[in-house]
């Protein structure tokens, strides 16, 4: 088991975006411990709205991706962004970032309402957003070496790792625990569609706009 925390890629520009999103997502998480209006069921992803309110459903695959469903659910997510979000806000720029960013962010969200279109369930959390970068730094960066503590039972030391190993055992465990759930009756717990689908959303995005940079010089 291990636990990246830190990489070795250099900036290319200043992440003012990146950080700009973990400042929303602590604020809005704030918002629902301390708010009295409950944000979730206002703003959470019911995947039985997609066919019966289309607008407020799409609404609200942007909104969900600011909320979390808990301290530990919220720090997973931006120590990712903050260790992965840098080096692609730098290599696309800081407006593409923001749109990049919320794009797989939808595409998540897609993908997992298609898991279970009639479920009532709420969904949230930055995951599928997250997971979006990390295809495309996967992508950009596949031999850049990812600084991560390993835990072998009671003992842990850091090393560092390429981000093809890291990353791609990391998509393998979402896959994995995705299709174990196929056919399951589960009544909460991870969106691991929506990892699946912005991990996935983010190949594509990077692949296409990389493309087009090259292809525009």
């Amino acid at each position: 088991m291990f636990f990246p925390y830190n990489d070795d890629n250099p900036r290319i520009l200043f992440p003012f975006i990146t950080y700009l999103l973990i400042v929303i997502n602590f604020f809005i998480f704030l918002m629902q411990i301390l708010g009295t209006t409950n944000l979730i069921n206002n703003f959470a992803i019911i995947p039985a709205m997609s066919s019966i309110d289309l607008p407020y459903y799409c609404l609200t695959l942007i909104t969900s991706t600011f909320l979390h469903g808990g301290f530990i659910h919220l720090i997973g997510n931006i120590i990712y962004l903050w260790i992965f979000g840098d080096n692609v806000e730098g290599y696309i720029g800081h407006f593409n970032f923001l749109i990049f960013y919320i794009s797989c962010g939808f595409i998540a969200g897609i993908i997992q309402t298609l898991y279970n279109p009639i479920s009532s369930i709420p969904i949230i959390g930055a995951s599928g957003s997250v997971a979006g970068i990390l295809g495309a730094y996967i992508y950009l960066y596949p031999n850049a070496k990812i600084h991560s503590i390993i835990f072998i039972f009671f003992y842990f030391t850091s090393i560092k790792i390429p981000a093809f190993i890291v990353l791609g055992l990391w998509f393998i465990i979402q896959l994995s625990n995705g299709f174990a759930s196929l056919g399951m009756n589960i009544s909460g717990g991870i969106a691991w569609f929506s990892h699946i689908g912005g991990f996935i959303a983010g190949l594509i995005f990077i692949y296409i706009f990389k493309k087009w940079k090259f292809s525009t010089k």
